[in-house]
């Protein structure tokens, strides 16, 4: 069989990134294990269709309960909640969002949206994928079920209703086993989705691992589940598959301002065309007059022009003042709430930028630091900054340490 028809899955797995192999009306199997951060530090995946499957903790799902059946308003209202909700994609970033309906009827729908964050080059496999979707929706499961499963060394879960995708969440657990801090994050979760109307009833749950001592039973006697213990099921191919497809932002307005360039070009072919016609049309004088005056016409078009690409380059350079990823008190927001609470560790001084971090502090005890700097690597919020993060210095006070972050 040509290994051109196979299809190849690029997915996050407990601890690694995992290439499976799909063969036309056959089960996929794995490939290779990639015991790296980042897909773009994977070479390059073995021949056929590639499809990348975004870990947890790159999107966020807002499920949503409408009181209508129209499908085609289903786009503008999960817009709706999701600027509400704070997400507003990019639009020169791709398409970051996409529906999927769980209940459609003539009185009320219940459909997930999902919102992808912009994803850096880092994020993305050097080969570019043929389509897109998300990692939870390899692995459906059935009837009301909440799976728990690590992906890239955090644990995240999915709820799911009828065995479709309700809901999908990275934590920031990381324990060996489900611990306080997951089952915190799923109580909450099921509680908001009831808020909003959605019945999220999980009548079991199952723990996706590799390890057969994970520990499941706080899991079940917290949340009144019966629980399974399971090594992760084999991906499949979701069908239809997602329509997320992101691009590149710089790619895309490079296109925008070739189409505006391409839009003039006609503009002023049609102006010569006219200039040419008229000049066939009459006489030498006459047709001296027109071309002056075209020429003339020209020329007071052009500072317009000139004054349009100033405007554009001006806005350009006010990118890392109106972004909020560069924005430096936001930065510094973030920074805060990586610092373990109640730990008594302090920063004494924070030199921050929209493309390197430099921060000292101090604590009594040698633990809160070491969290911290796990805390920073960990933060999704942080993701685009590369952290550098040296061993503490123990002082007469406790322990002084210097952490600094740059971007790629």
């Amino acid at each position: 069989m040509s290994k051109a028809n196979n299809t190849q899955l690029l997915i996050p797995g407990e601890i690694d990134w995992q290439i499976w192999t799909v063969v036309p009306n056959g089960e996929a199997t794995l490939h290779s294990s990639h015991p790296v951060a980042r897909p773009s530090e994977i070479g390059k995946p073995p021949q056929g269709d590639l499809v990348f499957f975004f870990p947890v903790k790159s999107l966020t799902a807002l499920p949503l309960h409408v009181p209508t059946g129209d499908t085609s308003l289903f786009d503008d209202l999960a817009a709706t909640h999701a600027e509400r909700a704070g997400f507003r994609p990019d639009p020169f970033a791709g398409q970051l969002t996409d529906i999927f309906p769980l209940l459609t009827n003539s009185e009320q729908s219940v459909f997930l949206s999902v919102v992808l964050r912009s994803p850096q080059t880092a994020d993305l496999p050097p080969t570019s994928p043929k389509a897109f979707d998300i990692s939870p929706r390899a692995f459906p499961v059935m009837g009301n079920t909440l799976a728990v499963w690590r992906e890239l060394g955090q644990w995240v879960f999915a709820i799911h209703q009828d065995g479709k995708l309700l809901y999908c969440q990275a934590t920031s657990a990381s324990a060996p086993s489900p611990d306080a801090t997951l089952i915190r994050e799923i109580r909450i979760a099921i509680a908001q989705l009831s808020m909003q109307g959605i019945r999220a009833e999980p009548s079991s749950a199952i723990v996706w691992t590799s390890d057969p001592h994970t520990e499941t039973s706080l899991l079940s006697r917290s949340l009144s589940l019966q629980t399974e213990l399971a090594p992760r099921p084999t991906p499949v191919l979701p069908d239809p598959l997602s329509k997320l497809l992101p691009a590149d932002v710089r790619a895309a307005r490079r296109a925008a301002r070739k189409r505006q360039n391409t839009i003039l070009t006609i503009a002023a072919l049609a102006v010569i065309y006219i200039g040419t016609v008229g000049y066939l049309g009459f006489e030498l004088w006459k047709t001296r007059t027109t071309t002056n005056k075209l020429l003339a016409e020209v020329k007071a078009v052009a500072p317009e022009g000139e004054a349009f690409a100033l405007h554009i380059a001006k806005w350009d350079e006010l990118e890392y003042g109106i972004d909020l990823n560069h924005n430096t008190v936001d930065i510094l927001n973030r920074i805060a709430r990586s610092i373990p609470a109640n730990s008594g560790l302090r920063l004494t001084s924070a030199d921050i930028s929209a493309t390197e971090i430099n921060l000292r502090g101090e604590a009594a005890q040698l633990q809160p630091v070491n969290q911290f700097s796990l805390n920073l690597s960990n933060n999704n919020d942080l993701a685009a900054f590369e952290w550098q993060v040296p061993s503490p210095r123990q002082t007469s006070r406790g322990w002084e340490f210097n952490f600094s972050g740059t971007t790629p």
